[in-house]
Order: structure tokens, then sequence, then C-alpha cells
């Protein structure tokens, strides 16, 4: 009896470690996705207005690599739900009536839009016309934003929860007003910051590929394009999601000021509160013993003001402790604070990057490798392909991390919501199986898209287009 009543506490930091990995690897491939599709939809289009092959050749390129993501992100967004009732069965019971209807919508609508479109799409190459056809992908990339958008409705109600009651004989969470839980305040901010996200990092993968092969010189007249198509996007949106994510601290400084003040490692109250560059802390002490930042920095993230208070941790903990009951209210700090710079950092990096490109695409340099600068930018762009990467990450580590020790943000604890007859043992067993089977698939994924690279762009088809009526009359080829 003893055992079992440890049993959840013990299995607690192992089942946090598992869901943490899991959803990491699961979201390397869904902002790619996301961000791919719509640049296969642009190819696509740019092929049906003009008739030109080689950006037919393009959408099928990267058509080809959009859909191994796309099956990768269905695998291992499977695992997900299983966790939740594997490891999380008492949060899986308190928010089961609030997430039923957004995660079926996602399942029934979005994920059948994709799918099914998604298949028009690779077998419709010269068997539909060519709007119809077009329209498919289009009707893809609608799929993949829905799918999005559901799954963060589900997530901001974790973050901010709205249009619910809790059932007095039960303790659960009862949905009252779905359409308070679609048109939720945090929802706004997180679904575009997270659109923008994902379109940035599938203009950034296009850029750094397409860079190999101008390195190369090889299907210039094919990459060129791609590349000032794909710097054009990435300008937009890394600049984008950095106003977003402007708007989205101030919403955060009413919502979740915990969240905030430990990403700015601000332990005390303050006006015209600095923005922290660089700190470090003593977490028992509850003081930063290095701080160096920009004066009113905060206030004016926070509030659009230089003046403005901005609460502090050990403020905001005593708050909580009179609302909530005795308890630590606080998130790791460290995570928290270094997460928050990281995400920062990378998300500069590709703004620069971006603006670099755009301006020698401007001056129509870009496909030039003799120049020097221009050279070198295009030797950085492979490697930079892991900058949305990480700032994804370092985003979801931020958002998640940061809002503990909640799982359900001021109504459930995470150590509350753990399964209650899940031991320790069974935690790591599992936590290793999905290890090793999520090594293999990897292994996997990047070998099948350093095949599809390698083998370039499918080459011309030799159709006959009838450039009055445009219409295609297939001569062969085939996805």
């Amino acid at each position: 009896m003893v055992e079992e009543e440890h049993t959840p506490v013990e299995a607690l930091e192992f089942a946090r470690i598992q869901f943490g990995s899991t959803t990491i690897y699961h979201f390397f491939f869904v902002p790619i996705s996301i961000g791919l599709a719509p640049l296969v939809a642009i190819f696509h289009t740019q092929y049906v207005r003009t008739g030109e092959e080689r950006y037919r050749r393009l959408a099928k390129f990267w058509g080809k690599i959009f859909l191994i993501l796309f099956a990768m992100g269905i695998v291992t967004g499977i695992v997900q739900e299983f966790q939740f009732g594997m490891n999380w069965s008492s949060y899986s019971w308190f928010v089961g009536d609030i997430f039923g209807a957004p995660l079926a919508l996602e399942g029934l609508l979005a994920f059948f839009l994709e799918s099914t479109f998604l298949g028009l799409w690779i077998f419709g190459w010269d068997r539909l016309s060519p709007k119809l056809h077009l329209a498919t992908i289009w009707l893809v990339v609608i799929g993949t934003h829905l799918s999005a958008y559901f799954i963060l409705a589900a997530n901001s109600w974790m973050q901010h929860p709205v249009g619910f009651t809790i059932d007095p004989d039960t303790g659960q969470a009862r949905l009252d007003n779905f359409l308070e839980v679609l048109t939720n305040p945090y929802l706004a901010g997180q679904f575009a910051h997270t659109i923008f996200a994902a379109w940035v990092t599938g203009a950034f993968v296009v850029l750094g590929i397409s860079a190999i092969f101008l390195l190369k010189k090889r299907d210039v007249e094919v990459f060129a394009p791609a590349a000032r198509t794909a710097v054009t996007i990435a300008v937009i949106t890394s600049i984008g999601v950095a106003f977003v994510g402007h708007e989205q601290a101030q919403h955060l400084t009413e919502a979740q000021p915990m969240k905030i003040a430990a990403a700015e490692a601000l332990w005390e109250t303050e006006e015209g509160a600095a923005l922290s560059l660089f700190a470090v802390g003593d977490v028992q002490e509850r003081e930063n013993i290095v701080d160096i930042g920009i004066p009113r920095g905060l206030s004016l993230l926070a509030t659009n003001t230089l003046d403005a208070e901005v609460r502090g941790i050990n403020d905001i903990q005593a708050e909580y402790e009179e609302e909530f009951g005795p308890g630590n209210y606080i998130p790791a700090v460290g995570v928290t604070y270094w997460s928050f710079r990281i995400m920062v950092g990378a998300g500069m990096a590709m703004i620069a990057l971006a603006l670099f490109g755009l301006f020698n695409s401007l001056k129509g340099r870009l496909p030039d490798t003799d120049r020097r600068w221009n050279r070198l930018w295009l030797q950085v762009m492979p490697w930079a392909i892991g900058l949305p990467f990480i700032a994804n990450t370092a985003g979801w580590i931020l958002t998640e991390m940061g809002r503990q020790p909640w799982v359900v943000y001021g109504l459930l604890l995470t150590e509350d919501g753990v399964s209650q007859s899940v031991s320790r043992w069974e935690v790591i067993l599992t936590l290793s199986g999905f290890t090793l089977v999520y090594g293999v698939l990897m292994v996997v994924t990047v070998g099948l898209i350093k095949r599809q690279v390698e083998k370039g762009a499918p080459e011309e088809t030799g159709e006959d287009v009838d450039e009055e009526h445009r219409t295609f009359a297939p001569l062969g080829g085939a996805y």
C-alpha cells in the first residue's frame, strides 16, 4: 500500500521527461509540414500561371519531401495521444470534456481534408485539370492550418482556461461554451506565432537546400527562383514572429505573470523594469548575482510604456499562496530564462540572414557564387536550417515549462495529472522504447530526405502546353 502511494510521485518526473522529449521530437515535423505546404502550393501556382517547367519540377521536388515529413508527423503525433491515457490519465479525465470537441474537429475535419487532398494532389498529375489539381494542394494548405488551429485551441485552454465550469460533484471541467474555447484570447497570439514560425521554418529549409544546389551550380535555373521566393517569405514571417511575440508577451503579463517574471528572472516587482540580457542567479535565495539589462526595456516590452510596473516572482508567489494555498508556484527559472533567450537569439539571426538574402535577391545577385559575401551567405544557409528548429523547440519549452507547476493554469497541478497506477519502471520502459523507435525513425527520415536531395528536381516530362486555354496534354511522367 505504501508503494502504491509513492508510485505516482516517483513516476512523475519520468512521465514529464517522456512527454517532453516525445513532444519536442514530434514538433520537429509539425512546423516544417505546415510551412512547406504553402511553398509547394506557391511553386505549383507559378507553374499553372506561367507554364514554366521549372516550377513543376520544384513543386514535385518539395512535394516529395513534404510527404515524408507529413507521414512522420502523423506517426509521432499518435504517440502523444497514447501518452494522455498511459501516463496522464488523471489529466485526461479532467480535460476530456473540453478537449473532445477541438481534437475531434482536428481529426474529422482538418486531418481528413489534409490527407484526402494530398492523395489527390500526389496522383493527380496529368489526370486532373490544371486548376482543379492546383486547388487540391491549396486545400492541403488549408487543412494543415486548420489542424494547427484546433490543436492549439486545446493547448491554449491549458494556458488560459475559458468557456467551462467545474462539476461540483466530480470536480471535472465541463464544456459550457465551445465558441469561447475557439476564440480564446490566448489562442489568437499563439496561433499567429506558431504559423509565422512554421512558415519561417519552411522558408529556411527551402533556402538551405537551394543554397546547396546553387553552390554546386546544379539546376540553377530551378533552385534560384525557389531561393528568391523562400527568402521573401523568410523576411516577412521572421519579422512577423517578432511582432506577434511582442503581442503575446503583453497578453501574458496579465494572464500568466509568473511566466513573464521567470523568463526575465525578475524576483522583485519593479517600475520601469529592465529587460535582462544576461543574468546569473541564486534560486534558493531568490536573487540575481549578476544581471545585465536594458533599462526600462521589460516595461516597454510588457506594456508599451517605459515606467509601468512589472510584478516580480516573489510577489506573485505570495499572491498564489494566498489564492491557491501553500506550495511552490515558481517554474524552473533557469530553463525559462534561457529558453526565452535562445528563442529570441535564433529569431534575430534568422531576420539578419533573411534580410541579407533579400537584399542580394533584389540586386539580382542571389544565384551568383562568385561574389565573396554572397557565396559566404550561401555557405551559411544550409547550416542555418537548424535555426528555426532551435527557435521552435526553445519556444515550446518556454511555453510549457513557464506554466509549471500547472498543467492547466490555475486549475490542475502537473503532479495531480499523472496516472495513479503507473510505476516508475513502467514509464522508464516505455521511454526507452520510444527513444529507440524514434531514433530509428529519425535515421530513416534523414536518409529519405537525403536521397531526394541527391536525386534533385525531377527532369522535364515533355508535356505540351496549350498556352491559350492553359490545358495540358500529358506525354508521360508521373509523380
